[in-house]
Protein backbone atom coordinates (compact mmCIF):
# COMPACT_ATOMS: atom_id res chain seq x y z
CA UNK A 1 0.00 0.00 0.00
CA UNK A 2 2.77 2.12 0.00
CA UNK A 3 2.62 2.74 -3.98
CA UNK A 4 0.03 5.56 -4.63
CA UNK A 5 -0.80 3.94 -8.15
CA UNK A 6 -1.77 0.58 -6.95
CA UNK A 7 -3.80 2.22 -3.91
CA UNK A 8 -5.79 4.67 -6.92
CA UNK A 9 -5.84 1.56 -9.19
CA UNK A 10 -7.77 0.07 -5.94
CA UNK A 11 -9.95 2.56 -5.39
CA UNK A 12 -11.07 2.97 -8.68
CA UNK A 13 -11.66 -0.98 -9.26
CA UNK A 14 -14.15 -0.21 -6.24
CA UNK A 15 -15.57 3.15 -7.79
CA UNK A 16 -16.26 0.79 -11.15
CA UNK A 17 -17.92 -1.96 -9.17
CA UNK A 18 -19.98 0.31 -6.83
CA UNK A 19 -21.60 2.08 -10.30
CA UNK A 20 -22.50 -1.56 -11.97
CA UNK A 21 -23.78 -3.01 -8.65
CA UNK A 22 -21.18 -5.72 -8.02
CA UNK A 23 -20.81 -6.60 -4.49
CA UNK A 24 -17.85 -8.00 -2.39
CA UNK A 25 -18.87 -11.80 -1.99
CA UNK A 26 -20.40 -12.85 1.86
CA UNK A 27 -17.79 -15.11 2.68
CA UNK A 28 -15.56 -12.70 2.32
CA UNK A 29 -14.13 -10.87 5.06
CA UNK A 30 -12.29 -7.86 4.11
CA UNK A 31 -10.28 -4.65 5.22
CA UNK A 32 -7.90 -2.58 4.69
CA UNK A 33 -4.41 -1.72 6.70
CA UNK A 34 -2.51 1.08 4.52
CA UNK A 35 1.44 1.59 6.24
CA UNK A 36 0.94 5.14 6.22
CA UNK A 37 -2.09 7.48 7.17
CA UNK A 38 -1.21 9.56 4.25
CA UNK A 39 -3.00 6.16 1.92
CA UNK A 40 -6.16 7.52 3.49
CA UNK A 41 -5.89 11.17 3.32
CA UNK A 42 -4.93 11.20 -0.53
CA UNK A 43 -7.93 8.44 -1.15
CA UNK A 44 -10.53 10.87 0.55
CA UNK A 45 -9.15 13.76 -1.23
CA UNK A 46 -9.42 11.58 -4.89
CA UNK A 47 -13.13 10.94 -3.31
CA UNK A 48 -12.41 7.31 -3.33
CA UNK A 49 -12.46 6.38 0.45
CA UNK A 50 -15.70 6.04 0.27
CA UNK A 51 -15.73 3.95 -2.45
CA UNK A 52 -13.52 1.29 -1.32
CA UNK A 53 -15.91 1.64 1.88
CA UNK A 54 -18.85 0.58 0.23
CA UNK A 55 -17.42 -2.30 -1.15
CA UNK A 56 -15.84 -3.78 2.61
CA UNK A 57 -12.56 -2.02 2.27
CA UNK A 58 -12.73 0.42 5.35
CA UNK A 59 -9.51 1.26 7.26
CA UNK A 60 -8.85 -1.13 10.48
CA UNK A 61 -5.25 0.57 11.03
CA UNK A 62 -2.15 1.60 9.88
CA UNK A 63 1.21 -0.25 9.23
CA UNK A 64 1.38 -4.30 10.11
CA UNK A 65 -2.39 -5.82 10.41
CA UNK A 66 -3.30 -8.51 7.90
CA UNK A 67 0.11 -9.90 6.74
CA UNK A 68 1.31 -10.12 9.99
CA UNK A 69 -1.50 -12.10 11.00
CA UNK A 70 -3.38 -9.67 12.79
CA UNK A 71 -6.40 -9.14 10.51
CA UNK A 72 -8.56 -9.95 13.47
CA UNK A 73 -11.42 -12.80 13.79
CA UNK A 74 -13.61 -14.71 11.02
CA UNK A 75 -16.99 -14.38 11.41
CA UNK A 76 -17.77 -17.28 14.21
CA UNK A 77 -20.44 -19.37 11.85
CA UNK A 78 -17.94 -19.33 8.55
CA UNK A 79 -15.43 -19.88 11.00
CA UNK A 80 -17.20 -23.03 12.39
CA UNK A 81 -18.22 -23.85 9.18
CA UNK A 82 -14.27 -24.63 7.59
CA UNK A 83 -13.64 -26.76 10.65
CA UNK A 84 -16.55 -28.79 10.45
CA UNK A 85 -16.78 -28.95 7.24
CA UNK A 86 -12.69 -29.26 6.72
CA UNK A 87 -12.61 -26.15 3.83
CA UNK A 88 -9.78 -25.20 1.90
CA UNK A 89 -10.45 -21.30 2.90
CA UNK A 90 -7.51 -18.78 1.58
CA UNK A 91 -6.61 -15.06 1.58
CA UNK A 92 -5.50 -12.68 -1.29
CA UNK A 93 -3.74 -9.81 0.17
CA UNK A 94 -0.88 -6.91 -1.01
CA UNK A 95 1.03 -7.32 2.08
CA UNK A 96 4.18 -9.01 1.65
CA UNK A 97 4.57 -12.15 3.41
CA UNK A 98 2.15 -15.49 2.08
CA UNK A 99 3.60 -18.44 4.88
CA UNK A 100 1.23 -21.08 5.41
CA UNK A 101 -1.76 -20.12 7.85
CA UNK A 102 -0.06 -16.57 8.56
CA UNK A 103 -3.05 -14.51 7.83
CA UNK A 104 -5.22 -16.41 9.81
CA UNK A 105 -4.98 -20.46 11.09
CA UNK A 106 -8.18 -21.49 8.81
CA UNK A 107 -6.95 -19.45 5.95
CA UNK A 108 -4.56 -22.26 4.73
CA UNK A 109 -2.96 -20.66 2.35
CA UNK A 110 -2.24 -16.84 0.92
CA UNK A 111 -1.62 -15.33 -2.21
CA UNK A 112 -0.08 -11.97 -2.74
CA UNK A 113 -1.38 -9.70 -5.34
CA UNK A 114 -1.42 -6.12 -5.87
CA UNK A 115 -4.22 -3.76 -4.20
CA UNK A 116 -6.83 -3.39 -7.69
CA UNK A 117 -6.49 -7.30 -7.30
CA UNK A 118 -7.67 -8.18 -4.04
CA UNK A 119 -10.94 -5.98 -4.85
CA UNK A 120 -11.08 -7.46 -7.51
CA UNK A 121 -10.77 -11.07 -6.00
CA UNK A 122 -13.02 -9.88 -2.92
CA UNK A 123 -15.97 -9.47 -5.76
CA UNK A 124 -14.85 -12.61 -7.26
CA UNK A 125 -15.23 -14.71 -3.83
CA UNK A 126 -12.95 -17.63 -4.59
CA UNK A 127 -8.99 -18.05 -5.75
CA UNK A 128 -10.20 -20.40 -8.11
CA UNK A 129 -10.93 -18.16 -10.90
CA UNK A 130 -9.85 -16.90 -13.80
CA UNK A 131 -9.49 -13.54 -12.94
CA UNK A 132 -9.19 -12.22 -16.86
CA UNK A 133 -12.06 -14.29 -17.93
CA UNK A 134 -14.32 -15.26 -16.05
CA UNK A 135 -17.60 -13.42 -15.21
CA UNK A 136 -17.67 -11.24 -11.61
CA UNK A 137 -21.38 -10.11 -11.83
CA UNK A 138 -24.03 -8.75 -14.29
CA UNK A 139 -24.98 -5.32 -14.89
CA UNK A 140 -29.05 -4.33 -14.42
CA UNK A 141 -29.31 -5.06 -18.01
CA UNK A 142 -28.09 -8.84 -17.10
CA UNK A 143 -24.80 -8.15 -19.11
CA UNK A 144 -22.08 -10.41 -18.01
CA UNK A 145 -19.31 -7.77 -16.37
CA UNK A 146 -15.59 -8.84 -16.48
CA UNK A 147 -12.09 -7.42 -14.92
CA UNK A 148 -11.88 -5.36 -17.82
CA UNK A 149 -14.97 -3.55 -17.77
CA UNK A 150 -13.92 -2.22 -14.12
CA UNK A 151 -10.37 -1.82 -14.79
CA UNK A 152 -9.44 1.81 -14.77
CA UNK A 153 -7.29 3.83 -17.49
CA UNK A 154 -3.41 4.50 -17.09
CA UNK A 155 -4.40 8.24 -18.02
CA UNK A 156 -7.06 8.58 -15.20
CA UNK A 157 -4.79 7.00 -12.39
CA UNK A 158 -2.23 9.16 -13.64
CA UNK A 159 -4.44 12.33 -13.65
CA UNK A 160 -5.66 11.15 -9.95
CA UNK A 161 -2.18 10.44 -8.57
CA UNK A 162 -0.78 13.72 -9.65
CA UNK A 163 -3.83 16.20 -8.44
CA UNK A 164 -4.07 13.80 -5.16
CA UNK A 165 -1.36 12.79 -3.90
CA UNK A 166 0.25 16.01 -2.12
CA UNK A 167 3.31 16.46 -0.24
CA UNK A 168 1.77 18.28 2.56
CA UNK A 169 -0.20 15.03 3.37
CA UNK A 170 3.50 13.40 4.47
CA UNK A 171 4.27 16.58 5.63
CA UNK A 172 1.47 16.46 8.02
CA UNK A 173 1.74 12.69 9.10
CA UNK A 174 5.50 12.03 9.52
CA UNK A 175 7.12 15.73 11.00
CA UNK A 176 5.17 15.61 13.71
CA UNK A 177 6.08 11.96 14.89
CA UNK A 178 9.68 13.32 15.28
CA UNK A 179 8.55 16.62 16.55
CA UNK A 180 9.77 16.17 20.46
CA UNK A 181 8.69 18.30 23.06
CA UNK A 182 12.27 19.79 23.70
CA UNK A 183 10.80 21.59 27.40
CA UNK A 184 10.59 17.96 28.41
CA UNK A 185 13.21 18.25 30.99
CA UNK A 186 12.03 15.34 33.75
CA UNK A 187 14.90 13.21 34.71
CA UNK A 188 14.65 9.26 33.13
CA UNK A 189 15.76 6.51 34.61
CA UNK A 190 18.28 4.27 33.07
CA UNK A 191 17.39 1.15 34.12
CA UNK A 192 13.52 0.23 32.82
CA UNK A 193 10.85 -0.70 35.27
CA UNK A 194 10.06 -4.37 34.24
CA UNK A 195 6.26 -5.13 35.25
CA UNK A 196 6.20 -8.53 36.14
CA UNK A 197 2.30 -9.22 35.61
CA UNK A 198 3.27 -7.92 31.52
CA UNK A 199 2.50 -10.06 28.51
CA UNK A 200 4.25 -7.51 26.09
CA UNK A 201 7.79 -6.40 28.10
CA UNK A 202 9.72 -8.77 30.10
CA UNK A 203 13.10 -9.21 31.16
CA UNK A 204 14.58 -11.26 28.96
CA UNK A 205 15.97 -15.09 30.42
CA UNK A 206 18.95 -14.89 28.41
CA UNK A 207 21.25 -14.96 31.18
CA UNK A 208 19.30 -17.89 33.09
CA UNK A 209 17.98 -21.29 32.80
CA UNK A 210 18.79 -23.22 29.50
CA UNK A 211 20.45 -20.22 28.18
CA UNK A 212 22.95 -20.64 31.07
CA UNK A 213 23.75 -23.94 30.40
CA UNK A 214 26.85 -25.21 29.25
CA UNK A 215 26.19 -26.87 25.86
CA UNK A 216 27.90 -30.01 26.42
CA UNK A 217 26.41 -31.54 22.88
CA UNK A 218 25.81 -34.86 24.92
CA UNK A 219 22.34 -36.86 25.85
CA UNK A 220 20.38 -34.72 22.64
CA UNK A 221 16.86 -36.03 22.46
CA UNK A 222 15.21 -35.02 18.84
CA UNK A 223 12.53 -32.54 19.63
CA UNK A 224 11.47 -33.13 16.16
CA UNK A 225 12.71 -34.77 12.73
CA UNK A 226 11.45 -32.75 10.13
CA UNK A 227 11.44 -32.02 6.25
CA UNK A 228 12.52 -29.78 3.40
CA UNK A 229 11.81 -26.44 3.32
CA UNK A 230 10.74 -25.57 7.02
CA UNK A 231 10.35 -21.49 7.18
CA UNK A 232 10.83 -19.35 10.24
CA UNK A 233 7.22 -19.27 10.08
CA UNK A 234 7.23 -22.90 10.94
CA UNK A 235 9.59 -22.12 13.70
CA UNK A 236 7.88 -19.68 15.21
CA UNK A 237 4.93 -18.55 13.64
CA UNK A 238 3.88 -14.63 13.37
CA UNK A 239 0.16 -15.26 13.14
CA UNK A 240 -3.15 -14.55 15.33
CA UNK A 241 -3.16 -16.33 18.57
CA UNK A 242 -6.09 -18.88 19.10
CA UNK A 243 -7.67 -19.20 22.46
CA UNK A 244 -7.11 -23.23 22.49
CA UNK A 245 -3.19 -22.61 21.52
CA UNK A 246 -0.62 -22.90 24.34
CA UNK A 247 0.24 -19.15 24.07
CA UNK A 248 -4.13 -18.41 24.00
CA UNK A 249 -3.90 -20.67 27.58
CA UNK A 250 -1.16 -18.54 29.25
CA UNK A 251 -2.59 -15.01 28.32
CA UNK A 252 -6.28 -16.22 29.36
CA UNK A 253 -4.52 -16.98 32.64
CA UNK A 254 -2.77 -13.88 32.67
CA UNK A 255 -6.30 -11.86 32.61
CA UNK A 256 -6.54 -11.09 29.03
CA UNK A 257 -9.68 -11.36 27.40
CA UNK A 258 -9.57 -13.11 23.93
CA UNK A 259 -10.07 -9.85 21.85
CA UNK A 260 -6.73 -8.24 23.08
CA UNK A 261 -4.70 -11.63 21.87
CA UNK A 262 -3.21 -10.01 18.94
CA UNK A 263 -0.42 -11.75 17.11
CA UNK A 264 2.77 -14.22 18.27
CA UNK A 265 4.79 -10.87 16.71
CA UNK A 266 3.28 -8.53 19.00
CA UNK A 267 4.21 -10.64 21.94
CA UNK A 268 8.11 -11.33 20.80
CA UNK A 269 9.39 -8.62 23.75
CA UNK A 270 7.62 -11.48 26.26
CA UNK A 271 9.18 -14.89 25.93
CA UNK A 272 6.59 -16.84 28.54
CA UNK A 273 4.12 -15.54 25.09
CA UNK A 274 6.80 -16.27 22.35
CA UNK A 275 8.32 -19.20 23.17
CA UNK A 276 4.89 -20.96 23.51
CA UNK A 277 4.86 -20.40 19.49
CA UNK A 278 7.77 -22.62 19.13
CA UNK A 279 6.76 -24.74 16.31
CA UNK A 280 3.00 -23.86 16.95
CA UNK A 281 2.50 -24.12 12.90
CA UNK A 282 -0.89 -25.90 12.48
CA UNK A 283 0.99 -26.45 9.04
CA UNK A 284 3.88 -28.34 10.53
CA UNK A 285 4.77 -32.30 9.96
CA UNK A 286 7.01 -33.44 12.56
CA UNK A 287 7.97 -36.58 11.29
CA UNK A 288 8.28 -38.43 14.94
CA UNK A 289 4.18 -37.46 15.67
CA UNK A 290 2.19 -40.76 13.77
CA UNK A 291 -0.98 -41.05 13.65
CA UNK A 292 -2.17 -44.65 14.67
CA UNK A 293 -2.58 -45.49 10.72
CA UNK A 294 1.24 -44.80 10.79
CA UNK A 295 1.15 -41.59 8.30
CA UNK A 296 2.95 -38.16 10.28
CA UNK A 297 -0.11 -36.40 11.88
CA UNK A 298 -0.54 -32.15 10.86
CA UNK A 299 -0.33 -29.62 13.36
CA UNK A 300 2.01 -28.61 16.07
CA UNK A 301 2.83 -32.19 17.78
CA UNK A 302 5.51 -33.77 18.97
CA UNK A 303 6.23 -36.80 20.61
CA UNK A 304 7.80 -37.28 23.99
CA UNK A 305 10.43 -39.94 24.61
CA UNK A 306 11.53 -42.25 26.04
CA UNK A 307 7.39 -42.47 27.13
CA UNK A 308 6.97 -42.70 22.93
CA UNK A 309 3.83 -40.48 23.58
CA UNK A 310 2.53 -38.19 20.81
CA UNK A 311 1.38 -34.71 22.68
CA UNK A 312 1.49 -31.06 21.65
CA UNK A 313 4.69 -29.60 21.11
CA UNK A 314 4.64 -26.91 23.99
CA UNK A 315 3.79 -30.13 26.41
CA UNK A 316 6.65 -31.64 24.95
CA UNK A 317 8.88 -28.58 25.32
CA UNK A 318 7.36 -28.27 29.03
CA UNK A 319 8.32 -31.07 30.35
CA UNK A 320 11.82 -31.38 28.58
CA UNK A 321 12.97 -28.18 30.04
CA UNK A 322 11.86 -29.53 33.59
CA UNK A 323 14.01 -32.62 32.91
CA UNK A 324 16.89 -30.28 31.71
CA UNK A 325 16.93 -32.45 28.79
CA UNK A 326 19.38 -31.80 25.98
CA UNK A 327 17.44 -31.08 22.61
CA UNK A 328 18.56 -31.30 18.72
CA UNK A 329 16.53 -30.79 15.86
CA UNK A 330 17.02 -32.95 12.65
CA UNK A 331 16.17 -31.49 9.35
CA UNK A 332 16.02 -31.79 5.49
CA UNK A 333 16.90 -29.19 2.83
CA UNK A 334 16.82 -25.75 3.07
CA UNK A 335 16.20 -25.44 6.80
CA UNK A 336 15.29 -21.82 7.88
CA UNK A 337 14.34 -19.95 4.93
CA UNK A 338 11.47 -17.52 4.85
CA UNK A 339 11.92 -14.42 7.04
CA UNK A 340 14.72 -13.20 8.71
CA UNK A 341 12.85 -13.67 12.32
CA UNK A 342 14.81 -13.64 15.87
CA UNK A 343 12.56 -15.83 17.86
CA UNK A 344 12.66 -18.97 15.52
CA UNK A 345 16.19 -18.67 16.82
CA UNK A 346 15.61 -17.60 20.35
CA UNK A 347 12.80 -20.20 20.78
CA UNK A 348 14.27 -23.57 19.94
CA UNK A 349 17.64 -22.41 22.37
CA UNK A 350 15.00 -21.27 25.10
CA UNK A 351 13.54 -24.77 24.41
CA UNK A 352 17.11 -26.90 25.22
CA UNK A 353 17.76 -27.02 22.01
CA UNK A 354 21.71 -27.19 21.60
CA UNK A 355 22.34 -28.42 17.85
CA UNK A 356 20.20 -28.44 14.42
CA UNK A 357 21.42 -30.91 12.09
CA UNK A 358 19.94 -30.43 8.65
CA UNK A 359 20.75 -31.29 4.81
CA UNK A 360 21.28 -27.15 4.36
CA UNK A 361 20.38 -24.26 5.86
CA UNK A 362 19.22 -21.06 4.92
CA UNK A 363 22.13 -17.97 5.23
CA UNK A 364 20.40 -15.38 7.76
CA UNK A 365 18.71 -18.34 9.72
CA UNK A 366 22.15 -19.99 10.11
CA UNK A 367 23.41 -16.89 11.49
CA UNK A 368 20.50 -15.98 13.75
CA UNK A 369 21.39 -19.78 15.11
CA UNK A 370 24.72 -19.47 16.06
CA UNK A 371 24.16 -15.55 17.87
CA UNK A 372 21.62 -18.08 20.04
CA UNK A 373 24.53 -19.91 20.65
CA UNK A 374 22.96 -23.29 19.09
CA UNK A 375 25.25 -25.78 16.75
CA UNK A 376 24.69 -25.60 13.29
CA UNK A 377 25.89 -29.07 11.82
CA UNK A 378 25.05 -29.98 7.89
CA UNK A 379 25.23 -33.43 7.08
CA UNK A 380 27.34 -34.44 4.25
CA UNK A 381 25.88 -34.97 0.80
CA UNK A 382 24.25 -38.62 0.51
CA UNK A 383 23.37 -38.62 4.01
CA UNK A 384 19.58 -38.08 5.44
CA UNK A 385 17.08 -38.61 8.06
CA UNK A 386 15.99 -41.12 5.99
CA UNK A 387 19.28 -42.76 4.52
CA UNK A 388 19.81 -42.87 8.81
CA UNK A 389 15.82 -44.08 9.41
CA UNK A 390 15.68 -41.95 12.19
CA UNK A 391 12.83 -42.56 14.08
CA UNK A 392 13.02 -40.18 17.15
CA UNK A 393 13.87 -42.59 19.34
CA UNK A 394 17.54 -42.21 19.19
CA UNK A 395 19.70 -40.47 21.48
CA UNK A 396 22.81 -38.02 20.06
CA UNK A 397 26.10 -37.20 20.92
CA UNK A 398 28.61 -34.17 18.62
CA UNK A 399 32.70 -34.93 19.09
CA UNK A 400 35.32 -33.29 17.84
CA UNK A 401 37.13 -29.60 17.90
CA UNK A 402 34.75 -26.91 16.82
CA UNK A 403 36.53 -25.10 14.13
CA UNK A 404 34.99 -23.32 10.64
CA UNK A 405 33.92 -26.22 8.14
CA UNK A 406 35.20 -29.16 10.74
CA UNK A 407 34.11 -32.51 9.88
CA UNK A 408 32.65 -33.37 13.21
CA UNK A 409 31.17 -37.02 14.65
CA UNK A 410 27.03 -37.13 14.93
CA UNK A 411 26.91 -40.27 17.43
CA UNK A 412 23.59 -41.89 16.92
CA UNK A 413 22.98 -44.09 19.87
CA UNK A 414 19.90 -47.04 19.36
CA UNK A 415 18.52 -49.81 21.32
CA UNK A 416 20.96 -52.01 18.49
CA UNK A 417 23.81 -49.84 19.07
CA UNK A 418 25.49 -46.68 17.79
CA UNK A 419 26.43 -45.29 14.65
CA UNK A 420 28.83 -43.05 14.40
CA UNK A 421 28.37 -40.33 10.90
CA UNK A 422 30.48 -37.14 10.15
CA UNK A 423 28.70 -34.06 9.79
CA UNK A 424 29.95 -30.87 8.77
CA UNK A 425 30.39 -27.56 11.27
CA UNK A 426 28.72 -24.71 10.12
CA UNK A 427 30.52 -22.29 12.18
CA UNK A 428 31.98 -20.81 8.76
CA UNK A 429 33.94 -18.32 10.60
CA UNK A 430 36.56 -17.84 13.49
CA UNK A 431 34.52 -14.57 14.53
CA UNK A 432 31.45 -17.25 14.99
CA UNK A 433 33.21 -19.93 16.50
CA UNK A 434 34.05 -17.17 19.36
CA UNK A 435 30.43 -16.57 19.77
CA UNK A 436 29.23 -20.08 19.64
CA UNK A 437 31.91 -20.81 22.71
CA UNK A 438 30.64 -17.66 24.69
CA UNK A 439 27.36 -18.78 24.21
CA UNK A 440 25.60 -16.84 21.94
CA UNK A 441 26.01 -13.17 20.73
CA UNK A 442 24.97 -11.30 23.91
CA UNK A 443 26.92 -13.54 26.13
CA UNK A 444 30.09 -12.82 23.90
CA UNK A 445 28.46 -8.52 24.16
CA UNK A 446 29.16 -8.99 27.72
CA UNK A 447 32.56 -10.54 27.90
CA UNK A 448 33.95 -8.01 25.10
CA UNK A 449 32.59 -5.09 27.42
CA UNK A 450 34.02 -6.46 30.82
CA UNK A 451 37.11 -6.74 30.04
CA UNK A 452 37.08 -3.34 28.63
CA UNK A 453 35.73 -2.27 31.29
CA UNK A 454 38.32 -0.54 33.91
CA UNK A 455 38.23 -2.31 37.24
Amino acid sequence: TSNPRNMVAAGLIARNANRLGLLRKPWVKSSLAPGSKTVKMYLEDAGLMAELEALGFGVVGYACTTCNGMSGSLDPKIQREIIERDLYATAVLSGNRNFDGRIHPYAKQAFLASPPLVVAYAIAGTIRFDIEKDVLGVDDRGHPITLKDIWPDDDEIDAIVKASVKPEQFRQTYIPMFDLDKSAGAPVDPLYAWRPQSTYIRRPPYWEGNMARARALKGMRPLAILPDNITTDHLSPSNAILADSAAGEYLLKMGLPEEDFNSYATHRGDHLTAQRATFANPKLYNEMALGDDGHVRQGSLARLEPEGKVVRMWEAIETYMARRQPLIIIAGNDYGQGSSRDWAAKGVALAGVEAIVAEGFERIHRTNLVGMGVMPLQFEPGTTRKTLALDGTEVFDVEGDTAPGATLSLLIHRAGGTERVPVICRLDTAEEVSIYTAGGVLQRFAKDFLEATPA
